[in-house]
């Protein structure tokens, strides 16, 4: 049987791993947000120079 002690590190290190995977999907969603945003602003820029 799995000691209380083993399955709380158990639990805690799957809580850690979810919670940098989470972390990782919303700094990579906010880095190609903001790469979309300045490549639209350039495009804007681009076709009222012409």
């Amino acid at each position: 049987m799995i000691s209380e002690a083993t399955l709380l590190t158990i639990l805690a290190s799957l809580a850690l791993g979810l919670l940098v995977a989470v972390t990782a999907g919303v700094a990579y969603l906010t880095t190609i947000e903001w790469r979309d945003r300045r490549r639209i602003d350039r495009e804007k820029r681009e076709k009222r120079g012409r």
